[in-house]
């Protein structure tokens, strides 16, 4: 009963490939089916484990799952086990499964990060799929929400994927029953104060016998709803192009649309600025108020808007540094790939070899850290001419959030910047040992 891993895109040999292992049913069989991949592909596997701290036995599924990648490293498999323990709680007011899901996804980038893998398998499947279409709607979300689970995404370094959400759940039940895979079973799933649960327990089964072909229909839908989002970026993208600039968003400009498109534009261009969906009813009363003349301000979290000289501009809130961080790392030294936590400036710096378009290893033997002080001249590609970082950062169209980290310098020259990348003036010639670089931040909390 073989199953495949698709990733969609080559690994070469030696790459570090990680599995998000809870030691369920799901993710057992994921990370034993990778580990087939693994031999034949030359891969390393990492699996990831986190401990909520959540129940009662929660401890025990921890040494299930060290204990069952011992043996299967035994076996001859090139695989290693790496655990976490949540030391968060719940604040008062918010939702376990959300904070669970926010928490669980920041440990795992930190730790894939730490062992230098470059891909995340997770082990949604099509019933996933499925619920999550059916909890979206029963939420009134819009597009974006009924897309569902993406089945690859890249954020920062880390590409996200998963590879068998086509595949129904019974297939893997008969991997697992098949290949004889210990799991656990773990005893929230019963506990129906959770939506998910509630839809599997009470829903589901009595949806399944009235309609039979309910899972692949269900994501099938989720598919189309991703296509559909793809489409409004896509238009926004085009929207956004002649109304966006380093002034804000041109007011004139934006009510020059049809109302699904302008909607569509200011909610994209709100997303930029703040790395986070706008609030649905913020969208509204923005729709409704902007018209007027004058200045104008608008509060929404983590930021101000502000009317000003036919522009809606967005004015990022000041965050404190931790004061266990506030001294900032000034000076570094790579010798080799691998991810260089750097706690004072709130991220890490990822180092990868790469065979062209990287800076030469030997740059960076000791490195400078460094805050903008101003003057600073960046050259964004060949033939063209160093600008101010300024004018750079206009120019990429990012926001503030997408600036944050160290100006990276060796002898005096810039090297890296974050969200611009590397000078094209430090970039190394063939048959030199590159490295390309990149700025990861670290999840809040």
């Amino acid at each position: 009963m073989p199953l495949t891993v698709p990733l969609g895109q080559p690994l070469q040999g030696g790459a570090v490939v990680a599995v998000a292992y809870s030691g369920g049913r799901d993710s057992a069989a994921l990370l034993h089916a990778t580990l087939a991949a693994a031999q034949d592909a030359g891969w390393h596997v990492v699996a990831l484990h986190i401990n909520h701290a959540l129940s009662s036995h929660a401890d025990n599924w921890q040494r299930h799952c060290r204990d069952q990648c011992a043996r299967w490293a035994a076996e001859g498999h090139s695989l290693s086990f790496a655990s976490t323990r949540l030391s968060t709680q719940p604040q008062a007011g918010d939702s376990i499964e959300a904070w669970a899901r926010r928490e669980r996804y920041a440990a795992l980038r930190e730790m894939a990060m730490t062992h230098a893998a470059g891909v995340v398998l997770l082990a949604h499947h099509q019933r996933d799929q499925a619920e999550t279409f059916l909890l979206q709607a029963m939420r009134s979300a819009g597009v974006a929400g009924l897309a569902g689970m993406p089945r690859e995404i890249e954020r920062g370094a880390l590409v996200w994927m998963r590879p068998w959400l086509g595949l129904p759940r019974s297939s893997i039940e008969a991997y697992v029953q098949h290949h004889g895979i210990a799991y656990v079973d773990d005893d929230s799933n019963e506990d129906d104060r959770y939506a998910r649960n509630r839809l599997r327990q009470r829903v589901w089964p009595a949806l399944e016998q009235a309609f039979a072909n309910a899972e692949p229909a269900l994501a099938a839908a989720a598919a189309w709803a991703q296509q559909a989002h793809a489409c409004l970026d896509e238009l926004a993208e085009l929207d956004l192009a002649t109304r966006a600039d380093a002034r804000g968003l041109s007011l004139s400009g934006l009510f020059d649309l049809s109302v699904p498109r302008r909607v569509n534009a200011l909610r994209e261009w709100l997303r930029r600025q703040t790395g986070r969906p706008a609030p649905a009813t913020l969208v509204e009363r923005l729709g409704d108020e902007l018209r007027g003349a004058g200045q104008a301000s608008w509060p929404m979290p983590g930021a101000t808007l502000h009317r000003r000289r036919g522009h809606l501009v967005c004015v990022l809130e000041t965050v404190e540094p931790d004061s266990k961080a506030s001294e900032r790392e000034s000076t570094l030294q790579l010798r080799r790939a691998g991810t260089y936590r750097l706690a004072g400036w709130g991220g890490a710096l990822r180092v990868t070899r790469v065979k062209e378009g990287g800076v030469p290893l030997a740059w960076l033997a000791q490195l400078e850290l460094r805050e903008r002080a101003g003057g600073e001249q960046f050259q964004a590609g060949l033939g063209r001419p160093p600008r101010s970082l300024k004018k750079q950062f206009q120019a990429a169209n990012l926001a503030a959030w997408e600036r944050s980290g160290p100006l990276v310098f060796s002898g005096g020259q810039l090297v890296f910047v974050p969200g611009l990348g590397l000078d094209t003036r430090v970039i190394g010639l063939p048959g030199q040992a590159q490295v390309a670089l990149s700025w990861e931040p670290l999840p809040p909390g």
